[in-house]
């Protein structure tokens, strides 16, 4: 699908994949499953006041030791040299440096305590424990001067005497009185935790507490003064209710513990991820306009100044989701990222509005950047080759900073990704991916596998894709398309899926598989499909509306919704988008997009998986559908990780996933074992 034109400062060339040759020696070999245990996440860069350094995280998975780490690292923007900054053994996270540009801070969890902020003298020396808060710290920034930091901490938990002085005394009971009364990887909301900011004086190590009361508050951003700070809160009377985020103001040496507070937005949807002017005097932000539409809503680039009033909404017209708003060093301009069609964007507009430029487009999936002096941008930039790496932006385009997974890419064989676009049922254009087989030859048709994004407002992107390469490196064409409801394409292209689940969203899906089998790549009688999350939901509705596939996963899926009121976590987006299930003719709504409603016609083969804990979508619904499959004779099974969330966590749950997917898809999709040959290209 063409994205929204616009024009740009630099037409940038096609960044480079894997290297263009393998280990010495060796020649590439296909991926397995255990790579995804040697691939590392990169993660969105920090730039130091000078901007000759960018630090970064690199995240690790250890299959032997069942866990993941993270550390932190600095590359210089001028030549490339890596430093590591933390060491193995224990993982960091949210570098900053100070304004003098001698210190490195993080937040660690060391000794077996809380996470604190710790320092790392650049000039020398070990990282040393700044803060000792007793709940620990979630999230630090610098004050403009070096001499504060702002924090946010949590409420510590209440003490439980529940049975005290047994032996082997049971837990306390939870008792709740929230509207929101789980969460998925938190559990119950009990009692009166909130969120709120502190500001801690380095020299003193005195701490003050700025915010209070019965809301949670974002980490917040400082003035550049360094007098105030922005934050997000909802602090409407219900919550729990609503989406109504706002930004506030407060004082950074408030003393009633933010009982003084300025409200700068009154919008009803939800406002976030303020920015400062260099002056001072406004803040950028980004702004839900249309709050009832709840997920499938874009959010806008607005402007407004920090004594209140109307904003500007600088990209209603783009209708485009945006995020991370950063100001030019003049103030006159603001850079953000933007989500265009299955690429990520770095963007640029004029504060007065405008045209948008897109200093960094293209055919890439750029996923948080910093702005330095001068305006200089390092970005975290993925393509559907090789996973992310920290790109700097210079006149000629962009220039590569880190090589962190370069010898893992040449040692294996990257298989090839076509964006390709295709028309739906009714006309509409659906854009999507297609993956072909390792060793590919035109002319033959492969066993194919329809992999289908969750969300549903989310999407496939220019990035690279381990799943899809490790079905490509046994054999598949792997098929992931766009469908409606996806979040690339506009507002309309989201919100067609309303209350109507499993129905544009279906034809989409089977259009690309369709557009796959006229291609000549797919073989229309080995066909699997699978997915995770709405990926696993939108799955039910394929395997109750057709039966054209071979195969089927669906993991952490729902199919009984009316089941799912009031045991997980969207009971605001459900009341929101199908109604209260005892209200007029709500529950015909419910009932009718309800796949389990139409389990009679399932006749696929169907793996059933999902997390014992899982309060994003409850391993109940899995339950039931393999319940329903079991007692009809469809052959299936059921596969719950122990205590695993909306996320499987445990490295060898991962593995143990990823090759269920393989053996599954092997025994019913994969027959005969020799491509057939096609009358196609």
């Amino acid at each position: 699908m063409p994205r929204i034109c616009t024009s740009r400062l630099f037409v940038l060339g096609i960044l480079l994949g894997a290297a263009a040759s393998p280990v010495r020696g060796q020649a590439p070999r296909p991926i397995e499953v255990d790579d995804l245990f040697r691939l590392e996440n990169v993660g969105a860069p920090v730039l130091s006041p000078d901007g000759l350094w960018a630090a970064y995280t690199v995240s690790t998975t250890s299959l032997e030791e069942e866990k993941s780490e993270t550390r932190i690292w600095m590359v210089s923007t001028t030549d490339g040299t890596v430093l590591p900054m933390t060491s193995p053994g224990s993982s960091a996270s949210g570098p900053q440096f100070s304004p003098d540009n001698n210190y490195l801070s993080f937040q660690a969890a060391r000794n077996e305590g809380k996470a604190q902020v710790w320092i790392l003298d650049r000039r020398g020396g070990e990282a040393s424990q700044l803060t000792d808060v007793e709940q620990g710290v979630s999230g630090h920034r610098w004050s403009a001067d070096g001499g504060k930091l702002l924090l946010a901490i949590r409420d510590p938990e209440p003490e439980d005497d529940w049975g005290e002085g047994k032996a082997d005394a049971p837990q306390e009971p939870w008792v709740i009185d929230r509207l929101q009364f789980k969460r998925d990887g938190t559990g119950y909301l009990t009692g009166d935790r909130h969120t709120h900011l502190y500001v801690f004086d380095v020299a003193s190590k005195e701490l003050t507490q700025i915010t209070s009361g019965d809301t949670d508050e974002s980490l917040g951003v400082w003035s550049p003064d360094g007098r105030f700070v922005a934050f997000v809160s909802n602090r409407t009377e219900e919550p729990d209710g609503n989406a109504n985020s706002d930004i506030w103001i407060v004082a950074a040496d408030n003393t009633d513990r933010g009982q003084t507070l300025r409200q700068i937005t009154t919008n009803p949807g939800s406002d976030t991820q303020p920015a400062w002017s260099p002056d001072g005097r406004s803040i950028a932000y980004t702004m839900v306009v249309e709050p009832e539409l709840i997920w499938y809503a874009t959010r806008h680039l607005a402007v407004v100044s920090v004594d209140g009033g109307e904003p500007r909404l600088l990209t209603r017209e783009l209708d485009r989701n945006v995020s991370a708003p950063r100001f030019t060093k003049d103030g006159r301009s603001i850079y953000f990222g933007l989500e265009d069609s299955g690429e990520d964007h770095v963007a640029r507009i004029a504060v007065s509005g405008g045209r948008v430029e897109r200093p960094i487009d293209g055919a890439r999936s750029v996923r948080g950047f910093a702005l330095g002096p001068d305006d200089m941008v390092v970005a975290r930039v993925a393509t559907l080759a090789a996973p992310a790496e920290l790109f700097r932006l210079t006149s000629a385009g962009l220039e590569k900073l880190t090589t962190t997974n370069d010898d893992f890419l040449r040692a294996v064989r990257i298989a090839e990704v076509r964006n390709v676009t295709f028309p739906s049922r009714d006309g509409t254009e659906i854009e999507g991916f297609i993956t072909l087989p390792v060793g590919y030859q035109a002319g033959l048709q492969y066993p194919t596998l329809l992999r289908i994004h969750g969300g549903p407002v989310s999407q496939f992107r220019h990035s690279f894709s381990f799943e899809a390469q490790l079905f490509a490196a046994n054999g598949y064409v792997v098929v992931q398309t766009n469908p409606r409801g996806s979040s690339g394409y506009g507002q309309e292209f989201s919100r067609v899926l309303w209350a109507d689940w499993g129905n544009k969203d279906f034809e989409d899906v089977m259009a690309g598989v369709d557009y796959a089998i006229a291609q000549g790549y797919a073989d229309p009688e080995r066909l699997g499909v699978g997915g995770w999350s709405y990926g696993g939901i939108l799955t039910n509705y394929v395997i109750t509306q057709t039966d054209r596939f071979e195969g089927a996963i669906t993991g952490a899926s729902e199919v009984l919704y009316i089941a799912n009121y009031g045991h997980d976590h969207y009971q605001r987006q459900w009341e929101a988008e199908l109604g209260l299930p005892w209200e007029g003719n709500n529950r015909e709504v419910w009932e009718r997009i309800s796949p389990f409603n139409k389990v009679d016609r399932v006749t696929t083969p169907t793996l059933v998986m999902g997390g014992e804990k899982d309060w994003n979508v409850p391993i109940q619904n899995s339950e039931q559908l393999y319940q329903a499959l079991r007692r009809r004779g469809v052959p299936t099974q059921l596969v719950v990780y122990p205590g695993q969330s909306h996320g499987i966590r445990v490295p060898s749950y991962q593995k143990d996933r990823y090759e269920r997917y393989l053996e599954w898809y092997e025994r019913w999709v994969k027959r005969p074992t020799e491509p057939v040959t096609s009358g196609g290209n």
